[in-house]
């Protein structure tokens, strides 16, 4: 589905900012541009996490490699300095690229000989194949193959002045020893020979972009040569593994394998191919914590985050009918409750995780809902009980934050200084969008959490801890106070210290869209609509909505710029791909046509076409994590977002 031509890849501009990436399911990765070059601290061919899925390590920072033929020496690979110089320029030599399924290929043309290029990860391992396969020539190819080393968190960048690994030439390659790890560089022909040199001062302009160091020091640890007669295949594998299996052949088909069974397994063979090109998108978020599972937030630098992870789960986990995954990720996290709140985010260190978050723990209920309409899995219902029987105990009693039910039946959450909601962006003490008080879609999430109890306590005869059905009646009748008439939308944040926030946001279509929504009864079925139109109009975009209305005087619809510039804007206008969900779950539920659902179907699905182009741009095969909030909505943040591809997958899935 996603190919270019040297329209795209000769230009190094345009190949430069679309990014590939691989994962391996343990939260580690090989990442890069179609240009060759690293444009981010994060790139690398062999990015490990060394205690999974967090301590994300880069080891390998790219291969530089050149074919000579006649003689001739053409250079394959691709370096930006931090001087603006391009060295080599290996990306005019691609004459196309293309992601086949996760594996993304190159072909590059030179002379008449024709080299095509694979890179990809073996699941469950700490392994990155990179393969060389001489598909045309009139004699032999001579390739040279350079490893470009390093051993540093992935959140950082490598300076070279007074250190540098180890490399001990072994039969077949090197074993390289850094700090953090060590790990072998193996080809299966050839010879390998130690360089021991550094390379100065390259540059990640995507850092330069978001305002954070942008040069690195590369070392180069040894070069592999050999010679290939046409049809041969030159193959390097880096592990954490001692002695790994050199058949990259049987690798590449278990890989391609496992892609087919994933799109079988979630029964979207009959979808389009950018539908299932999101189902493959979606495992790369699905990976190991310890005995159990999680969902990481986004690549590359995002951790896995409790609220992400519950929004996530229907679209990542259900739509693909990965079930075992799914009840494994809500045992996981189910382990981690404290005081009735799920955590925050793990940190990439060995630090506690958080629990700064009034909304993970409620998203908990919805993604268990979830589970158990698709599954009917009354037994891991019945094992979870407990956990969400003392989760609503503590909100009705109060837990951290000041998190507690008012005496309106409503949750009231927050304090000074802390971000409790998804719009969590601070900058020292400075809280962006603090919304203490109680948010709109907090509580439709608290209705839904005590309906899905209640609910529960029914499927399974038991005899519930708390009246969940008079305390959702309570604040469904409260949730009245929540109606803006002069806008005819929802106020964002009621009783706040200073009063009821009229923002125009898009949180208020959570209220519209939950399947135990505060809006699904008939009798407020004029407002829903009212809603979903002020959102349409102010709001919708082709890639998701808008944070803020244009018309509100702190709207800002760019991001860029250092850390305190990108946080001061990141819900204050920017479009979130994520909400497309609640959007069309809104769209539906008010302006569908019972009489003609296959023309309401359409209707729904055309909201999400936008994001089909988006698939071969930026990161590619996936959707990025927030676009800028006018028009051409360049894509920002994250090159893959695990709620934005769960979202658009889920709308789409679900009807």
């Amino acid at each position: 589905m996603i190919q270019f031509g040297r329209e795209i890849t000769g230009n190094f501009d345009l190949a430069a900012r679309r990014e590939w990436l691989v994962t391996n399911g343990r939260g580690g990765w090989a990442s890069g541009t179609v240009s060759g070059a690293n444009t981010r601290r994060y790139h690398g061919l062999f990015v490990p996490a060394l205690k999974p899925p967090l301590a994300r390590t880069v080891l390998v920072n790219k291969f530089n490699e050149k074919a000579i033929l006649h003689g001739q020496t053409f250079p394959l690979s691709a370096n930006e300095y931090s001087d603006g110089t391009l060295d080599p320029h290996g990306y005019r030599l691609i004459e196309s690229f293309r992601l086949e399924s996760t594996v993304p290929t190159w072909t590059y043309a030179f002379g008449e000989a024709q080299l095509e290029k694979r890179i990809w990860m073996v699941n469950g391992q700490d392994m990155t194949f990179v393969t060389y396969t001489l598909r045309r020539a009139f004699q032999p190819v001579s390739l040279e193959v350079t490893a470009m080393v390093t051993g540093r968190d992935a959140h950082t960048e490598t300076k070279g002045y007074d250190w540098q690994p180890h490399v001990a030439p072994i039969e077949g390659g090197a074993l390289i020893h850094t700090e953090p790890a060590e790990f072998w560089v193996l080809a299966n022909r050839g010879a390998f020979a130690p360089l021991r040199d550094w390379h100065w001062n390259l540059k990640h302009r995507a850092e330069t972009e978001r305002g954070l160091p942008d040069t690195e020091d590369y070392y180069a640890a040894g070069a592999f040569t050999a010679e290939l007669q046409p049809g041969e295949t030159l193959a390097v594998v880096m592990s954490l593994h001692e002695s790994p299996s050199l058949d990259w052949e049987t690798a590449l088909a278990a890989e391609h394998a496992r892609t087919r069974h994933l799109i079988a397994q979630a029964q979207a063979e009959s979808e389009p191919e950018w539908i299932q090109q999101l189902v493959l998108a979606a495992d790369q978020f699905i990976v190991q914590r310890g005995d159990g599972q999680t969902i990481i937030a986004g690549y590359h630098w995002f951790s896995d985050w409790g609220r992400d992870t519950m929004i996530a789960l229907p679209g990542l986990a259900l739509s693909t009918r990965r079930y075992t995954e799914a009840a494994a990720i809500l045992r996981t996290f189910a382990r981690y409750v404290s005081e009735g709140m799920l955590p925050n985010r793990f940190p990439d260190g060995d630090e506690q995780p958080e629990y700064n978050t009034v909304d993970a723990t409620l998203w908990y209920f919805h993604a268990l809902d979830r589970y158990l309409a698709a599954t009917n899995d009354e037994a891991l219902a019945r094992e979870l009980l407990p956990v969400l029987q003392d989760i609503l105990g503590w909100h009705v009693r109060g837990t951290r934050y000041q998190i507690h039910v008012d005496a309106d039946g409503l949750l009231y959450a927050g304090q000074a200084g802390v971000q409790l909601t998804w719009m969590d962006a601070k900058i020292g003490d400075w809280v962006v969008t603090p919304r203490i008080g109680k948010p709109v879609e907090i509580n439709a999430l608290w209705i839904n959490a005590l309906k899905v109890m209640d609910a529960l306590c029914h499927r399974l005869n038991v005899n519930p801890l708390l009246p969940y059905a008079e305390l959702a009646h309570q604040a469904t009748a409260s949730f009245e106070k929540f109606w803006y008439a002069e806008g005819g939308y929802l106020y964002d944040v009621i009783d706040t210290p200073a009063g009821n926030d009229s923002s125009l946001r898009p949180n208020q279509l959570i209220a519209v869209a939950l399947p135990y929504g505060s809006f699904a009864d008939d009798a407020y079925a004029n407002r829903a609509r009212s809603i979903v139109a002020c959102c349409a109009t102010h709001l919708l975009t082709s890639h998701g909505l808008r944070s803020l209305s244009p018309q509100h005087p702190a709207y800002s619809s760019t991001y860029g710029g250092d850390q305190k510039a990108r946080d001061a804007v990141y819900h204050q206008g920017v479009v979130w791909g994520w909400l497309m969900g609640p959007f069309v779950d809104a769209y539906r539920r008010t302006y569908g046509d019972a009489a003609s659902p296959e023309r309401s179907r359409r209707a729904a699905r055309s909201f999400l076409l936008g994001f089909e182009h988006h698939l071969a741009d930026d990161g590619l095969g996936s959707i990025a994590e927030i676009f800028e909030g006018d028009a051409p909505f360049a894509p920002r943040g994250c090159i893959a977002q695990a709620w934005s591809v769960s979202e658009v997958l889920r709308a789409w899935r679900g009807m």
